[in-house]
């Protein structure tokens, strides 16, 4: 099989840094890496954000719970990061207005307090003012809001984004940079002198072809498989990452027909659940169940969506049925483990970065958020220099634009693409057919498929449905309804043959299966932690 997008790499490149892991911390340490002018390559094992990346609650924000935790310092990190990941990628983050409702008097005056703090720790980063609304006005901007004892809302700004589709742009930005990525490429052993790990041994998921790099530093960013690479170096190293699984529905947009978020300020569990506008359908989400096991597709528990939609319904006028649920998905996020004991609760573990030198070449970072994605990589990469003894140079992603982004921004779908808009119009206007529909109830067309395989390093039909266009997150039947004319379009374009596009067919299939929700999947007593 033919790879479109595998670049021609000499043998004998002695790289600065290796980074295994394509998701929101190792695309972001590649671009800081190259954009120093550091020899980069970076592997990832399946499709840039197969894992945890693509999975997200789709926020870019400072955390609202974190600040009711007390954590200051994590909170306004994470409110400078939010601006300058807008400032930086602004075709694809947005500013989101979140409605916080409230039923009774003291939780009016708690939640107007603490989002002024939250507002003011922004500081010059700031989306806007958080204010009180009252009770009709809250109705007449959320009419899906249950009205029975409403006493007013709350409402903050936050951001809001695509993250599959960022990581593909920072991906492209880091090539652009001079950085060297390669998809589908599993890392099977670390090199290694001595107890000085040295490169990487890999083997290409689609070709099958083995190969060996060598770096002056390797670093393990794959989030929850982040123990797999270290039990390379060492098989007795000591567990860094404790998984925890957040599950997120996907409904109509009419339940709560406004274009503002909702934010339920505490849960049963003492959480908070968002149902935000995305697409153009209702993301509802999510849960946090701690696990031992990990894996790149994971599944919602029955409990889960359970708990998900009876709170959903608690706020709603119209109370969301499994049957209403258009898709539903899970991601691992890859917390920090605790030191201190195997404790079962998920807030006994640190949602801020852990970044340490596991051995001599090889640092590991896990932890964080994708909000904080570029001081992550910052730090990240400051850390290898010093530990490589590579020449020092000062960081600058903090002012660098991301692929795709550009002052001007509409309401047209298309303009999720930035400044490539043009580019994919252009495919059009030299060949009218590729503007058809790929289906009828979704925009896209064929000309974005071709956009895709030509210049986003896609694949396969699951990267294609899944993380360039969102559709399996948004509707996972229309999705397998779109699986043999995106077959089709991307076997043409590969010069595959028909077995080739049948396996295709029935392996997305197969997986979308994942997604429909069905009432009859169960808790498995291994699946969660005891």
């Amino acid at each position: 099989m033919k790879r479109l997008h595998q670049p021609d790499i000499a043998e004998n490149t002695n790289w600065d840094l290796i980074i295994i892991g394509g998701g929101a911390t190792g695309l972001g340490t590649a671009l800081d890496a190259a954009s120093r002018g550091l020899k980069t390559l970076l592997v990832e094992q399946s499709d840039y954000a197969k894992g945890t990346s693509s999975r997200s609650t789709k926020l870019v924000h400072g955390g609202v719970r974190y600040l009711a935790q007390g954590d200051i310092g994590l909170v306004r990190h994470a409110l400078k990061e939010r601006g300058l990941l807008q400032q930086n990628a602004n075709h694809l983050v947005n500013k989101e207005e979140f409605l916080i409702p409230c039923y009774d008097w003291f939780s009016v005056a708690k939640y107007l307090t603490g989002l002024t703090l939250y507002d003011w720790l922004a500081g010059k980063y700031s989306f806007g003012k958080s204010k009180y609304f009252s009770k009709k006005e809250t109705l007449a901007m959320m009419p899906g809001i249950k009205a029975e004892g409403l006493k007013g809302s709350i409402r903050y700004y936050d951001g809001k984004f695509d993250d599959a589709r960022l990581a593909i742009n920072i991906a492209q930005t880091a090539i652009e940079k001079g950085a060297s990525l390669l998809n589908y490429t599993k890392v099977t052993a670390l090199l290694k002198n001595g107890e000085t790990v040295t490169g990487i041994e890999t083997e290409d998921a689609i070709t099958g072809t083995v190969a060996k790099y060598i770096g002056k530093v390797v670093i393990n960013a794959t989030g929850v498989f982040v123990d797999d690479i270290l039990k390379m170096n060492n098989p007795n190293s000591k567990k860094m990452v404790r998984p925890s699984q957040g599950v997120h529905v996907v409904l109509d947009k009419s339940f709560l027909n406004s274009e503002s978020a909702l934010m339920i300020p505490k849960t049963s569990d003492g959480r908070v659940l968002f149902a935000v506008p995305w697409h153009e359908h209702l993301l509802v989400g999510t849960t946090d169940t701690p696990l031992d096991e990990h894996n790149l597709e994971p599944r919602a528990l029955k409990e889960e969506v359970d708990f998900i939609m009876g709170t959903a319904a608690s706020y709603f006028n119209r109370k969301p049925l499994e049957k209403d649920i258009l898709s539903v998905f899970s991601g691992l996020r890859p917390l920090a483990a605790p030191t201190n004991g195997e404790g079962n609760s998920t807030k006994e573990i640190s949602r801020d970065h852990k970044l340490i030198v596991s051995t001599k070449g090889l640092i590991t970072i896990t932890g964080g958020k994708w909000t904080t994605y570029r001081r992550m990589a910052e730090e990240t990469v400051n850390l290898a220099i010093t530990h490589a003894g590579l020449e020092p140079k000062a960081c600058v992603t903090k002012n660098l634009s991301i692929h795709g982004s550009q002052a001007i921004k509409g309401d047209h779908y298309l303009d999720i693409y930035g400044s490539d808009r043009s580019k994919i119009e252009a495919l059009i206007v030299q060949n009218p057919s590729l503007g058809v529909k790929l289906i009828p109830n979704f925009p896209y067309t064929e000309a974005e498929v071709l956009w895709f395989a030509r210049n986003e390093m896609a694949e396969t039909v699951e990267d294609i449905l899944s993380r360039r266009f969102r559709i399996l997150f948004i509707d996972a039947q229309t999705a397998k309804d779109m699986a043999p004319k995106v077959a089709s379009i991307l076997a043409k374009e590969l010069s595959a043959d028909e077995n080739w596009e049948q396996n295709q067919i029935e392996t997305f299939n197969k997986l979308a299966d994942g997604y429909i929700y069905q009432a009859t999947n169960k808790i498995t007593d291994t699946a969660l932690a005891h």
